[in-house]
Parts: structure tokens; sequence; C-alpha cells
């Protein structure tokens, strides 16, 4: 079997999509006689036909489109339902490289039944509620954040805003009632929107967390997610 073959019989396996991560963890690389497999996989699903690319890292075979268009509701055109599967895929993402650093990851009860590849998001992340970690208005302010990471301690470390299209200064506002944390900060979006962040970070009443709030373009936390998940893979096989 050639090898583009192999990679379309295992999507195929795969319900018709994949990331990279999953993707490559699937392959037996075996027959390959290369070095670098991922990189040829990466290559192939990026100059064959057999594949269309619906996010960053996301990719599905051409013959699966209407299916897959249909499974996650967006129509060509409906800049909502376009808006709404980039959030939620994107906050699956950072939920999942919480999970694989072994921490634990919460998402707000409003966004616990959106689908993240193939499972909802309360599948997705391991907390059902959010952790009580201090009083009940701070708490109140922070569980309506979209991604959240618990230490070992169950305190908070990191918090996530997902800005597929929504405004970046209110997620900066949320960072800010929530700096006396012991935790990071991190605005997900498009990388066009980072001249906008930085101009939003930069004044005045931002200055406390100025140096607190990471930027994170889609393509960074993609490519974060696949590096981490073959470090997954790579554990459970030793």
């Amino acid at each position: 079997m050639k090898q583009e073959q192999q990679v379309i019989h295992v999507m195929r396996t795969l319900g018709g999509l994949a990331t990279f991560g999953k993707l490559n963890a699937s392959i037996d690389f075996s027959g390959w006689g290369t070095k670098t497999p991922e990189a040829s996989v990466r290559r192939i699903i990026q100059k064959s036909p057999a594949f269309f690319r619906i996010k960053p890292g996301l990719w599905a075979l051409e013959e699966n489109r209407k299916e897959i268009i249909a499974r996650f509701d967006i129509a060509t055109g409906s800049e909502r339902k376009e808006d709404a599967f980039s959030h939620t895929y994107y906050q699956g993402l950072a939920v999942e490289v919480g999970n694989f650093s072994k921490v634990d990851t919460f998402v707000p009860n409003q966004d616990k039944n959106k689908i993240f590849i193939d499972k909802p998001l309360k599948e997705v992340a391991s907390l059902h509620e959010i952790l009580p970690f201090s009083y009940s208005e701070m708490v109140g302010r922070a569980k309506t954040i979209d991604v959240i990471w618990f230490n070992e301690r169950r305190m908070p470390c990191a918090f996530f805003e997902i800005e597929h299209s929504t405004d970046i200064q209110n997620s900066l506002l949320k960072f800010f009632e929530l700096q006396d944390l012991y935790a990071k900060f991190y605005i997900v979006a498009d990388e066009y929107r980072h001249k906008k962040f930085n101009e939003m970070i930069s004044r005045s009443v931002f200055k406390p967390i100025k140096d607190r709030v990471v930027f994170k373009s889609y393509e960074s936390l993609s490519d974060i997610y696949e590096k981490e998940y073959r470090r997954k893979q790579a554990a459970v096989l030793l």
C-alpha cells in the first residue's frame, strides 16, 4: 500500500477526520523507510486532493466533506456557525494540552455540550464542576473563562480565553480581575489579531498584568497540541 493510500485508510478508520497528532499516532510507519514520517504525512495531506483542511492541524477526507460539514453544522457562508465551531475547536485543544500536561481542566457550563471533533467538551475536560479555590465572588468570575487549568494543589495555574471574533478587551478585563491569583493568562486567537492584542495590553489600565498575559496564535496552539499528543503516545509505548 502506497503511503498516501495508507494515510487515507487510517483517516477513514478515524471517522474521516483527524488532527495530525492523532493521525500520526495511528499510522504504522514501520515500512516507510524515512526518519521523519510525520513530515511525510503532513506533506501528503497538504498536497493531495483527497484531503481538505478544516482548521490548523485538523484535516478531513474530501469524500466525507458533506457529512463532516453537516456533523459540525458548518454552513458555507454562515459566519456565526463558523465562529462557534472555531471557538469550540481551539477551546478543546487548550483542554487537551492541559490533560496531556496532567493538570485538571475545566470549561464553563454553557460550553460543556459543544462538540470538539468527536465528543462534547464535558467528556474532554477532567472536571465537571469548578474547584472552590477561593471566595465565591472570585470563583464566580473565574468560571466564565473559556478554559482553566488546575494544579495538583487544586489551584488555578492557567486561564485561556479563545478570541475568535469577540472583543479582546473583555478577556483582558477578566484577567485583570483575577490578577491576585498566581496563574498564567493566555489569549488564543488568529495571528492577524496579535497587533490588536499588543495595542490593548499596552493600555495603562492593564499595566499590572501586561507581563503576565501571553498571546498564542491558533497555529502555535495546534503545534503544541500535536507535539504533546506525540509525547503522550510515546510514553504509552515505553
